[in-house]
């Protein structure tokens, strides 16, 4: 039992530095105006697409080092399409609107200046009715056992946790 607490309190220590990704070759700012971007095509998987011919393209904007997270543009045309959202994602919407219903069957019409959450692993259905544009942040889940330790890291800083610790 000693040793399983020494191997947690090693790991939550090891969490707890903040790591550095040094990558010379990356800039410390990137910064770009969002319709300035070369938008690509990147066309929806058509077993997806519900109604309609969506046309959809993407900018890419920054990536992190450790490649885990990354920012762009996003915009499609007309059309309903499942999409699956391999990545935990936040969106925040440019021009234009979409009809979003998620798995648990809630609607939401999101609008210029919405901000939305999309948690990876998981399907929505988007309705886009004329254009949507959005910027888009993804981030990569951890894989489940590093998920594990963050989340017993983040229990034993609770403040219950100081309480019966001392």
């Amino acid at each position: 039992m000693a040793f399983k607490l020494m191997l947690v309190g090693m790991a939550g220590t090891l969490l707890a530095v903040p790591r550095t990704f040094r990558n010379e070759e990356m800039p410390p700012l990137v910064a770009a105006h969002s319709s300035h971007l070369a938008l690509k095509p990147a066309p929806i998987n058509p077993e997806w697409i519900l109604r309609g011919t969506p046309l959809a393209r993407v900018g890419d904007h920054s990536s992190s080092a450790d490649e885990a997270s990354s920012t762009a543009v996003w915009d499609c045309t007309a059309g309903e399409f499942r999409w699956f959202f391999g990545w935990d994602e936040t969106v925040v919407i440019q021009e234009g609107e979409v009809h979003v219903t998620a798995e648990d069957g809630s609607e939401r019409l999101l609008k210029v200046g919405d901000i939305a959450y999309f948690r990876g692993g998981t399907w929505a259905t988007w309705r886009v009715d004329d254009y949507v544009r959005k910027i888009a942040f993804v981030r990569r889940p951890f894989p489940e056992p590093l998920a594990m330790l963050y989340r017993i890291r983040n229990a034993l800083r609770s403040p219950t946790a100081k309480r019966i610790l001392g």
